[in-house]
């Protein structure tokens, strides 16, 4: 069973910055698609980011392009998520995916069951 355990939210100035992490309990961390959607209050939950088994391919939202920045240690099972010049619309509840079975180009249109496990969420809250 893959369990995702997110940390790193708080309350930022706009402007600051903050990094996410998640650690995977999964035997096979290398075979999955990491990434990260977030949800605001009011809003539905959205992708943010996304990165390949290797590390080598990401994709972002176009709203976080340039500020928040996915990586990944398979070492530690560990998947990042750095967010710098942070903004009051970035405040939401920030959760760690994994998926094996979707192409991660397809993420950004999948919902709730298409992924193959959720974190609980972290939540960032960024003051203006």
């Amino acid at each position: 069973q893959v369990q995702l355990e997110e940390s790193g939210g708080g309350l930022v100035q706009a402007g600051g910055s903050l990094r996410l992490s998640c650690v995977a309990s999964i035997p096979t961390f290398n075979y999955y698609v990491m990434g990260w959607f977030r949800q605001a209050p009011g809003k539905e939950r959205e992708f943010v980011a996304n990165i390949n088994w290797n590390g080598l391919m990401t994709d972002y939202a176009d709203s976080v392009k340039g500020r928040l920045t996915i990586s990944k240690d398979n070492a530690k099972n560990t998947v990042y998520l750095q967010m710098r010049s942070l903004k009051p619309e970035d405040t939401a509840v920030y959760y760690c995916a994994a998926d094996s079975r979707n192409p991660m180009t397809r993420w950004p249109e999948l919902g709730d069951y298409d992924m193959e496990a959720w974190g609980k969420g972290t939540l960032v809250t960024v003051s203006s």
